[in-house]
């Protein structure tokens, strides 16, 4: 299977009034798929698609080499060391930050850690862990902007 980005359904925000992102396949650094976001829908005023000095884009970067799981141990069964393969999300916008200068690029980074041979041996758990990470985010979503930009965990 491989990672894919369609029409993006944007999470609820305070002032915007249902968010929706359009992406474009854009190139990527090496070992990743990026995506441009080149349109926007809904209400999101004050909001840019993206362009070349304010990029808005969604990157997902795989690991350079897959780590594998090393021989247990002949006694005891235990494997000494579990590496891990770490995947990330990346999402840049173009920001500004004050009325008048140039845009600045902001960052959200998603870190996935998988514990090398989980893959094979124990995928329910990992897309459990995948889906509960994606449900919390978007039941979070607008607290989440709402403490970026106000700085209080409410």
């Amino acid at each position: 299977m491989t990672i894919t980005l369609s029409a993006i359904t944007g999470g609820a925000q305070t002032g915007f009034t249902t968010p929706g992102y359009t992406p474009t396949v854009d190139f990527a650094p090496t070992n990743a798929k990026q995506w441009a976001i080149t349109a926007l829908t809904g209400t999101q005023a004050g909001v840019t698609s993206h362009s070349a000095s304010s990029p808005f884009t969604v990157t997902w970067i795989k690991p350079a080499n897959y780590r594998m799981l090393g021989q247990p141990n002949p006694v005891t069964g235990r494997v000494k060391e579990i590496p891990m393969n770490r995947s990330q999300l990346l999402v840049r916008k173009g920001t500004l930050p004050l009325a008048g200068q140039p845009y600045v690029v902001s960052s959200a980074r998603v870190i996935f850690d998988v514990a090398a041979g989980a893959d094979t041996a124990d995928p329910a758990n990992l897309r459990a862990l995948i889906s509960c990470l994606i449900g919390a985010l978007n039941q979070m979503s607008a607290g989440i902007g709402d403490t970026v930009v106000t700085g209080v965990v409410g």
